[in-house]
């Protein structure tokens, strides 16, 4: 048993929003111990140099800026032409009361950016919006009105800025239908904020709000000792594959790529990955419940939709999950045939995953500072600022596995 997996099982609890002990009282909610204050904070590159910021209040007098350099979609679909395109342009200032002004390090892509910038997303987005919807900067003015966060600390936006309790009638989605993040500097109201862990560098850190929190949720309640099937190589594939082996799970990982099952097997050794490749035998399902002693898995974190529901029904313990991520295949409601009667012979509890409230993103952030885990295992690329449309295109053809992520500053 590993240092940090001992850790899990000790602080990652079943509540609402985590996963069970493997000894000892339960952690509810309200147990897990979210940061209060920050005493200090840091300034940290990926390459792991470090370096102390003053930490001194200032008003904005102070801050001599006043515009910021932002990419923007083109909303021009025609192959061969740029999706986004960086351009300089006004900060919302000045601030109100309750907002703070953010000088943004890094930004993380997911293949929802990709997939808007490629006009594909099933609601209406923003025209000619800044993508992107994962951040990590550090606080550098604050309204006079602000009473939660100073300047110097690290935080990171939630991702649906109206979904602060998880229990809101009405959503705003960055990157959709509002801006994103993909600018050097940002301007948000305080209570859509959330501190970061402070042993995280900034390349790591911008991996929570989205793929980080949507792992987190995708894998809650499922308890230790249970067994999982993780769909796909990409963001959050990899961070709920970390959040899994770390609180103790049994997985197996699907893909269409032997070569990227080969590397996360290396990667991921001990213990053993167990792996299954859905293009090269599309009776998979078969294969999971071989490994599973014919029972099936306890949870499945789905990313396929149509095309993978059924057989990942078909996979599933009677009495399990599916926890609904993406649909990445082509949709088609053929494919659904056989849904309701496994769905009632199976009693299979199907839950839709869209991201996160800000209650699971500071209780993500609580149990990463304890358990001190890092993500730089799981960090594909990292790309210069200039070089966004690039990143948007690789994640777009699916070349990586992992993350990538845009430093900005």
């Amino acid at each position: 048993m590993t240092e940090l997996g001992a850790k899990v099982r000790q602080v990652v609890a079943k509540g609402s929003n985590t996963f069970t002990q493997l000894s000892g009282p339960r952690l509810g909610l309200s147990q897990v111990q979210r940061p209060k204050t920050c005493d200090h904070f840091r300034v940290e590159s990926y390459s792991s140099s470090r370096k102390k910021s003053p930490g001194k209040t200032q008003s904005m007098a102070n801050v001599p800026i006043t515009s910021r350099k932002a990419y923007r979609r083109t909303d021009d679909y025609t192959p061969g032409t740029p999706r986004v395109q960086l351009g300089t342009e006004t900060l919302p200032l000045p601030l109100t009361a309750t907002s703070v002004l953010i000088k943004v390090y890094a930004v993380s892509l997911n293949y929802r950016d990709a997939n808007i910038a490629n006009g594909g997303n099933p609601w209406p987005v923003t025209p000619h919006g800044i993508p992107c919807n994962d951040a990590a900067g550090e606080i550098i003015a604050v309204g006079e009105g602000v009473r939660t966060l100073k300047i110097g600390d690290r935080v990171a936006p939630i991702i649906d800025t109206e979904n602060l309790t998880g229990r809101e009638s009405t959503r705003s989605w960055l990157a959709a239908d509002e801006d994103g993040v993909l600018a050097d500097y940002l301007v948000f109201a305080e209570e859509k904020l959330t501190k970061l862990p402070d042993h995280l560098d900034w390349v790591e850190a911008c991996l929570i709000p989205c793929a980080g929190v949507t792992a987190w949720t995708a894998l809650k309640d499922i308890g230790v000792g249970k067994s999982v099937l993780i769909q796909g190589t990409g963001g959050v594939a990899m961070i709920a594959l970390k959040l899994a082996r770390a609180a103790g799970l049994k997985v197996i990982l699907s893909s269409s790529s032997d070569a990227k099952l080969e590397r996360i097997r290396k990667q991921f050794s001990d213990p053993p990955i167990f792996t299954t490749n859905y293009a090269t035998n599309p009776q998979w399902h078969e294969e999971v419940l071989e490994l599973t002693g014919g029972a099936g898995v306890d949870l499945v974190v789905e990313i396929g939709g149509t095309q993978t529901l059924v057989k990942s029904m078909k996979c599933t313990r009677r009495g399990g999950t599916i926890s609904q991520v993406g649909y990445l295949s082509k949709q088609s409601l053929e494919d659904l045939a056989e849904f309701l009667p496994l769905l009632i012979d199976r009693r299979i509890n199907l839950r839709g995953i869209n991201g996160g409230s800000k209650l699971e993103q500071e209780d993500l952030c609580a149990a990463l500072s304890a358990t001190q885990m890092r993500f730089k295992d799981i960090i594909d690329k990292v790309y210069d600022f200039t070089d966004a449309d690039e990143a948007i295109e690789d994640i777009w053809q699916g070349r990586q596995v992992g993350k990538l992520v845009i430093r900005v500053t």
